[in-house]
């Protein structure tokens, strides 16, 4: 009987991990879209998958795992899905993390600005806050 509870958290853990690398794909997916995916870009995915739980032994293996997901995935949907299963704390997560990719590089070409466009659309987000992150990113350049 114990044996099925604790099989139940793995399984979560699991998920948990699964949704993790998801998130990552799509990170690292903004992250090359200018074709120049830094260190800099790097450590704000790492900060923003342990904002969201991350076990900091495991980052590189997440990073890994994600960065052959999205080399493979040619379209972002089903990066979103796990998003949007999230609640709003961790989707502003996300969509900062996504804000502070796009303007590490103190620029936001019209690929970066267009995704960001239809992700807010994706995740169902108020187009007003996600335009409020990004000014508040923006500032703090």
């Amino acid at each position: 009987m114990f044996n099925l509870f604790k099989k139940e958290r793995v399984n979560e853990k699991d998920d948990n991990h699964l949704s993790l690398i998801s998130i990552a794909a799509l990170l690292i997916h903004s992250a090359k879209i200018d074709e120049n995916f830094t260190e800099k870009e790097r450590a704000i995915i790492k900060n923003a998958l342990i904002e969201m739980g991350a076990d900091q032994n495991n980052l590189d293996e997440i990073i890994k795992n994600a960065e052959l997901k999205e080399k493979d995935s040619n379209q972002i949907l089903e990066f979103t899905k796990e998003v949007k299963n999230k609640n709003v704390e961790e989707k502003m997560i996300v969509i900062e993390a996504l804000w502070n990719i796009i303007y590490s590089d103190e620029n936001a070409d019209m690929y970066e600005t267009n995704l960001m466009r239809r992700l807010s659309g994706l995740l169902y987000l108020d187009p007003k806050v996600v335009g409020d992150i990004k000014e508040k990113i923006r500032s703090n350049q």
